[in-house]
């Protein structure tokens, strides 16, 4: 009794009802660089922002100073006329001198806020994203610059016991007279730069484990389909 030979251009059932395992996809790349190893160049970006503006802040404050001379010994120098200019000033307390005569604490605090920051970028590899890298170096830059002048490195005998622990201020910026801002600095102007960026992250570029997965949102077509069987 002859037997038929099995057709080779008939496809074989029992390879279709196996499907074939591929390789698992990552839906969010970003996921990739958050889970690596923080780059060389992380580490220069930071160590250069951290250092010049430091470098900056402590510098043109000595100049302005130094050119100036103390609060009260000359007027303001205005770069634009009733707007911007330029006039020393001494800090005792911290934003708009809330907390006056507390430099020693807010020294503290400083080197609180710096440690952590190392840790964040580079212990838990925050450094991967260049954007907080770049924001985290701001804000380090500006706590150099107002630690120096928190630890008394500026006083100098002769100089009001307040100042001792005070940050040297000579940025001046106002509306009018009467809506005038609080003399500032370059270290100030560092924090701040750092802190907008972490908001605007946060807003609008969270990282990865802040944004659920698409799984995790229900599908609502499924729902529609489910009541439909349902009622059937």
């Amino acid at each position: 009794m002859a037997t038929s030979k099995p057709d080779p251009s008939t496809p074989d059932p029992s390879t279709d009802a196996m499907p074939t395992a591929s390789a698992p996809t990552n839906p969010n790349p970003a996921n990739q660089d958050s889970i690596g190893a923080v780059p060389a160049s992380r580490y220069i970006l930071f160590a250069f922002l951290a250092i010049v503006g430091g470098v900056a802040d402590l510098w043109t404050k000595q100049a302005v100073f130094q050119w100036r001379g103390l609060p009260g010994q000359r007027e303001v120098y205005w770069v634009i006329d009733g707007y911007f200019g330029i006039e020393t000033a001494v800090n005792i307390g911290a934003v708009f001198g809330i907390g006056a005569g507390k430099g020693i604490l807010f020294a503290g605090i400083s080197v609180f806020a710096l440690i952590a920051i190392l840790l964040w970028l580079f212990w838990f590899r925050g450094a991967v994203s260049k954007w907080l890298t770049f924001a985290m170096g701001c804000i380090t830059g500006g706590i150099i610059g107002n630690f120096y002048d928190r630890i008394g490195m500026w006083w100098q005998p002769g100089y009001p016991e307040q100042w001792q622990s005070g940050v040297r201020d000579w940025i001046l910026w106002q509306a009018s007279d009467q809506w005038r801002w609080p003399n500032f600095n370059i270290a100030d102007s560092l924090l701040v730069t750092g802190a907008i960026m972490l908001v605007v992250q946060s807003i609008f570029f969270p990282p990865p484990g802040m944004v659920p997965p698409k799984d995790a949102v229900p599908d609502s077509s499924d729902d529609t389909s489910n009541s439909n069987t349902a009622a059937n």
